[in-house]
């Protein structure tokens, strides 16, 4: 489209004249998201004469062709010049309704266009005193963009504070004024600070206290009622249980999950910190409403399973002492019951972690959240950690095939012990150590030794000693199939093999140390090409590099080193 005649017509400075131009040109680039590289100069003019135009009294029209013509522009991210100045940005701001002391009166300067009069000034809360819905919109949308684009126009809206506005806008959640589109591009633009900026985040989370603020937001999109200090339900669906009840709407769930990653950018590293008591008031709450979340349903199994996926995210970043409202709701009709607690969200966390197992791709981002938080829920609640390893780690009866091998949910996850992804693996080998209690015997019994080696050689407990957790002592519940077969297991692979034939009977000792020493000289040669590392496993339990020198001694004088038992019982039952 030839920019040149709407340039001409918007020079005029007439606003019939500009509105028609704008309305053809907004119409016709409605779903453009490449540009012209050597249009470039005049689409910056064009941002130029349109930030002009919204320096002035505009009627409501026009004020909406301008932004409009704004958000189109400014996907261009060569084209930003005109947009990321101290006063245009506040220009934007003002028409988005989130100006404040710092934006100023939302003029052009001198330079960009003509400088308005006292009595022509825009106020900050215009926009708020008189609300054009979609004029706000676009100018969200637009600021959205901006920020997206351009690392100068990140610090501009720091500078300008619009923090501060928007936050002033998420503390109205119950005013009918506010649509969903405002409400959602107040969230997007809110994610996207916190996203881009470190401080705007710190701003939020501390200054502006959102915690508390989101919190209020998520309950007022979800539509929550309180029966219970920390149990949440649907209001005008109390008592009904959650499958029973209809999945949120398109717009709720769209809402509540911008409000979920926000939250997440303005938590993330406060799992471990140490929080005061009042702050952990406030992340029991949230882990409330987060509890509901992960009971409800969205519109679509797709949209479900993203809805629940922030959700755990979210959970993963709350301090640990404040998951224990995932149990604490009555057990009702319907719910999964253990030891007297409501399993239903522990249930429904270790179902959103089977689906992940299953469908395999990217483990790393989709499946190791979840398994953060199933194995800090398990180490510091009793019920919870006794309910998973009944689903995760039942009494041992199959002991003729390989643990990694079956459908269950522990062959899945020992599957996982090797994998090439050492985060992967490293977080399946420790739920599962947390389930056995951190029983180094009780670990091997249900992975076998080698896929244990991992976990155990990282934490130095190969010799098969070590502290285990504080947990209460256990009874005995082996099963008669495994107390029957427990002497013939072989711990490495963790079944009951084959005997098989001595590779080195009817040797001579002779014939037993020439092969010992040509297996000493394969290791040595292929040593020294840098193909294989030998390793040998030290009086603390932790493998180190192994030697031609300590080849050689271990040859002609093999130390016998007893192993020394493992530390803990064997057992199943307990704390």
């Amino acid at each position: 489209m030839d920019l040149n005649p709407i340039i001409d017509q918007l020079e005029t400075g007439d606003q019939d004249v500009a509105l028609v131009a704008l309305q053809i040109y907004n119409k016709e680039n409605a779903q453009c998201f490449t540009f012209n590289k050597d249009e470039e100069s005049k689409r910056e003019r064009l941002g130029e004469l349109v930030l002009s135009f919204l320096s002035r009294e505009l009627q409501p029209a026009c004020q909406l062709a301008c932004v409009e013509t704004v958000r189109i522009l400014s996907r261009d991210k060569q084209c930003l010049g005109p947009f990321i100045s101290r006063s245009a940005m506040a220009t934007l701001a003002t028409y988005a309704g989130i100006g404040t002391t710092e934006t100023g009166q939302g003029q052009v300067g001198e330079e960009e266009g003509p400088v308005l009069s006292e009595g022509e000034a825009k106020s900050p809360n215009n926009a708020s005193e008189n609300p054009d819905v979609e004029v706000i919109v676009e100018a969200l949308k637009s600021l959205c963009n901006i920020l997206l684009h351009s690392q100068m126009g990140q610090v501009v809206a720091a500078e300008l504070q619009l923090m501060k506005g928007v936050a002033e806008r998420l503390k109205q959640c119950h005013d009918p004024t506010w649509t969903h589109e405002v409400r959602f591009f107040d969230l997007r633009l809110t994610f996207m600070l916190t996203a881009l900026r470190v401080d705007i985040r710190a701003q939020l989370a501390q200054q502006l206290h959102g915690i508390g603020l989101l919190g209020n937001q998520l309950d007022a999109t979800l539509g929550l009622c309180w029966p219970d200090k920390f149990e949440t339900a649907r209001a005008g669906s109390e008592g009904v249980p959650p499958e029973e009840l209809p999945p949120l709407s398109r717009q709720q769930t769209e809402r509540a999950m911008e409000i979920l990653k926000i939250l997440f950018n303005i938590t993330f590293n406060t799992a471990k910190r140490e929080v005061d008591e009042e702050d952990a008031a406030e992340y029991r709450h949230l882990g409330a409403i987060l509890r509901h979340c992960l009971m409800s349903c969205a519109d679509g199994e797709e949209r479900t399973e993203e809805f629940h996926s922030h959700t755990v995210n979210l959970l993963g970043n709350l301090p640990l002492p404040s998951l224990d409202v995932l149990l604490l709701p009555k057990v009702q009709q319907g719910s999964i019951e253990y030891m007297g607690v409501n399993m239903d969200a522990v249930n429904m966390l270790l179902e959103f972690m089977e689906k992940r197992l299953d469908r395999g791709n990217k483990l790393k981002e989709t499946l190791l959240p979840c398994l953060n938080l199933l194995t800090e829920s398990a180490r510091i609640h009793r019920e919870t950690r006794k309910f998973l390893r009944s689903k995760v780690l039942p009494p041992l009866r199959d002991v003729k095939n390989r643990p990694e091998v079956g459908s269950s949910l522990r062959n899945k996850l020992v599957r996982l012990m090797t994998h090439i992804d050492t985060d992967v693996k490293t977080c399946v080998a420790e739920l599962i150590f947390v389930l056995c209690k951190e029983s180094v015997s009780r670990f091997i019994k249900y992975t076998g030794y080698g896929n244990a080696a991992g976990l155990l050689a990282a934490r130095g407990l190969l010799r098969g000693v070590g502290e285990s957790g504080i947990y209460s002592d256990d009874e005995d519940s082996e099963t008669e199939e495994y107390r029957e077969a427990k002497a013939l297991i072989n711990p490495v692979t963790g079944v009951v093999e084959e005997e098989q034939p001595n590779p080195m009977e009817g040797m001579t000792e002779e014939q037993k140390e020439y092969e010992a020493m040509k297996l000493v000289s394969m290791f040595d040669k292929l040593s020294r090409n840098n193909i294989i590392q030998p390793m040998q496993l030290g009086m603390d339990g932790r493998i180190r590099e192994l030697n031609q020198e300590d080849l050689h001694r271990l040859v002609h004088n093999p130390l016998v080193q007893t192993q020394a038992s493992p530390h803990g019982s064997d057992s199943d039952e307990g704390n």
